[in-house]
Protein backbone atom coordinates (compact mmCIF):
# COMPACT_ATOMS: atom_id res chain seq x y z
CA UNK A 1 0.00 0.00 0.00
CA UNK A 2 3.48 2.49 0.70
CA UNK A 3 3.87 1.57 -2.67
CA UNK A 4 0.69 3.25 -3.75
CA UNK A 5 0.48 6.17 -1.97
CA UNK A 6 4.21 6.92 -3.26
CA UNK A 7 3.26 6.51 -6.68
CA UNK A 8 0.34 9.15 -6.20
CA UNK A 9 2.58 11.01 -4.33
CA UNK A 10 4.68 11.78 -7.20
CA UNK A 11 2.19 11.58 -9.64
CA UNK A 12 0.36 14.41 -8.01
CA UNK A 13 3.33 16.37 -8.34
CA UNK A 14 4.25 15.67 -12.10
CA UNK A 15 0.20 16.87 -12.43
CA UNK A 16 1.16 19.65 -10.90
CA UNK A 17 3.85 20.19 -13.03
CA UNK A 18 1.60 19.75 -16.23
CA UNK A 19 -0.96 21.92 -14.49
CA UNK A 20 1.51 25.34 -14.42
CA UNK A 21 0.50 25.07 -18.11
CA UNK A 22 -2.61 23.82 -18.41
CA UNK A 23 -5.51 25.51 -17.04
CA UNK A 24 -7.98 22.77 -16.24
CA UNK A 25 -5.43 21.30 -13.34
CA UNK A 26 -4.27 23.01 -10.31
CA UNK A 27 -1.40 22.96 -10.90
CA UNK A 28 0.68 24.32 -8.09
CA UNK A 29 -1.88 22.87 -5.67
CA UNK A 30 -1.41 19.71 -7.08
CA UNK A 31 2.55 20.38 -6.83
CA UNK A 32 1.98 20.79 -2.76
CA UNK A 33 -0.09 18.14 -2.35
CA UNK A 34 2.17 15.57 -3.83
CA UNK A 35 4.84 17.20 -1.80
CA UNK A 36 3.07 17.03 1.82
CA UNK A 37 2.13 13.30 0.71
CA UNK A 38 5.68 11.93 0.62
CA UNK A 39 6.46 14.08 3.68
CA UNK A 40 3.37 12.38 5.21
CA UNK A 41 4.87 9.03 4.01
CA UNK A 42 8.45 9.65 5.11
CA UNK A 43 7.20 10.72 9.28
CA UNK A 44 8.23 13.90 7.94
CA UNK A 45 11.78 13.23 9.09
CA UNK A 46 13.25 14.89 5.70
CA UNK A 47 10.29 17.39 5.27
CA UNK A 48 9.51 18.97 8.09
CA UNK A 49 6.99 21.78 9.34
CA UNK A 50 9.22 24.64 8.31
CA UNK A 51 9.96 23.18 4.67
CA UNK A 52 6.39 22.70 4.57
CA UNK A 53 5.14 26.20 5.85
CA UNK A 54 7.96 27.61 2.77
CA UNK A 55 6.44 25.50 0.41
CA UNK A 56 2.89 26.54 1.26
CA UNK A 57 3.92 30.12 1.20
CA UNK A 58 5.26 29.77 -2.37
CA UNK A 59 2.05 27.79 -3.51
CA UNK A 60 -0.49 30.85 -2.48
CA UNK A 61 2.02 32.93 -3.92
CA UNK A 62 1.02 31.28 -7.26
CA UNK A 63 -2.46 31.47 -6.87
CA UNK A 64 -1.94 34.94 -5.93
CA UNK A 65 0.31 36.39 -8.76
CA UNK A 66 -1.84 34.55 -11.67
CA UNK A 67 -5.04 36.10 -10.25
CA UNK A 68 -3.40 39.17 -10.04
CA UNK A 69 -1.81 38.81 -13.33
CA UNK A 70 -5.66 37.64 -15.39
CA UNK A 71 -7.00 41.02 -13.38
CA UNK A 72 -4.05 42.96 -14.13
CA UNK A 73 -4.21 41.81 -18.19
CA UNK A 74 -8.56 42.85 -18.35
CA UNK A 75 -8.15 45.78 -16.55
CA UNK A 76 -5.14 46.76 -18.33
CA UNK A 77 -6.87 47.25 -21.56
CA UNK A 78 -10.22 48.17 -19.75
CA UNK A 79 -11.88 44.79 -20.74
CA UNK A 80 -15.57 44.09 -20.19
CA UNK A 81 -17.15 41.06 -17.91
CA UNK A 82 -18.03 39.22 -21.46
CA UNK A 83 -13.93 39.78 -22.43
CA UNK A 84 -12.97 38.02 -19.27
CA UNK A 85 -15.61 35.11 -19.66
CA UNK A 86 -14.70 34.69 -23.28
CA UNK A 87 -10.91 34.28 -22.43
CA UNK A 88 -12.04 31.79 -19.93
CA UNK A 89 -14.07 29.46 -22.74
CA UNK A 90 -11.39 30.39 -25.20
CA UNK A 91 -9.21 28.22 -22.19
CA UNK A 92 -11.58 25.69 -21.87
CA UNK A 93 -11.74 25.05 -25.61
CA UNK A 94 -8.27 25.48 -26.05
CA UNK A 95 -6.94 22.66 -24.25
CA UNK A 96 -8.43 20.75 -27.54
CA UNK A 97 -6.39 21.91 -29.63
CA UNK A 98 -3.17 21.40 -28.36
CA UNK A 99 -0.49 23.84 -26.91
CA UNK A 100 -1.39 26.24 -30.07
CA UNK A 101 -4.88 26.06 -28.72
CA UNK A 102 -3.21 26.70 -25.01
CA UNK A 103 -2.06 29.94 -26.03
CA UNK A 104 -4.39 31.47 -28.78
CA UNK A 105 -7.75 30.11 -26.85
CA UNK A 106 -7.94 33.39 -24.54
CA UNK A 107 -6.86 35.45 -26.82
CA UNK A 108 -9.26 34.56 -29.26
CA UNK A 109 -12.12 34.12 -26.31
CA UNK A 110 -11.20 37.20 -24.62
CA UNK A 111 -11.65 39.15 -28.29
CA UNK A 112 -14.57 37.39 -29.18
CA UNK A 113 -16.07 38.37 -25.82
CA UNK A 114 -14.94 41.91 -25.68
CA UNK A 115 -16.47 42.75 -29.46
CA UNK A 116 -19.80 41.24 -28.47
CA UNK A 117 -19.91 43.21 -25.20
CA UNK A 118 -18.72 46.48 -27.82
CA UNK A 119 -18.72 46.39 -31.05
CA UNK A 120 -15.35 47.87 -31.83
CA UNK A 121 -12.85 46.29 -33.23
CA UNK A 122 -9.90 48.18 -32.02
CA UNK A 123 -10.99 47.57 -27.88
CA UNK A 124 -11.59 43.89 -28.54
CA UNK A 125 -8.12 43.43 -30.15
CA UNK A 126 -6.40 45.11 -27.22
CA UNK A 127 -8.59 42.71 -24.63
CA UNK A 128 -7.15 40.01 -26.31
CA UNK A 129 -3.49 41.07 -26.31
CA UNK A 130 -3.51 41.66 -22.64
CA UNK A 131 -5.48 38.77 -21.82
CA UNK A 132 -2.50 37.08 -24.15
CA UNK A 133 -0.19 38.60 -22.36
CA UNK A 134 -1.64 38.29 -18.70
CA UNK A 135 -1.90 34.15 -19.47
CA UNK A 136 1.57 34.09 -20.46
CA UNK A 137 2.98 36.12 -17.50
CA UNK A 138 1.13 34.12 -15.05
CA UNK A 139 2.60 30.53 -16.71
CA UNK A 140 5.83 31.98 -16.79
CA UNK A 141 5.49 33.10 -12.59
CA UNK A 142 3.68 29.64 -12.10
CA UNK A 143 6.53 27.85 -13.60
CA UNK A 144 9.44 30.15 -11.69
CA UNK A 145 7.20 29.39 -8.50
CA UNK A 146 6.74 25.58 -9.10
CA UNK A 147 10.34 25.06 -10.28
CA UNK A 148 11.35 26.91 -6.84
CA UNK A 149 8.92 25.02 -4.62
CA UNK A 150 10.82 21.67 -6.20
CA UNK A 151 13.84 22.60 -5.47
CA UNK A 152 13.02 23.64 -2.05
CA UNK A 153 11.69 19.96 -1.31
CA UNK A 154 14.62 18.05 -3.26
CA UNK A 155 17.20 20.18 -1.08
CA UNK A 156 15.36 19.62 1.88
CA UNK A 157 14.75 15.76 0.97
CA UNK A 158 18.86 15.53 0.46
CA UNK A 159 19.74 17.18 3.92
Amino acid sequence: MTEVLWLVAFAAMLLGLLGVFLPLLPGVPLLFAGMLVAAWLDDFARIGVPTLAVLAVLGLAALLIETLASVWGVKRAGASGLAIAGAGIGAILGIFAGLPGLILGPIVGAVCGEYIARRDHRTATRAGIAAGVGFLVAIVAKLAIAVTMLAVFTLAWLM
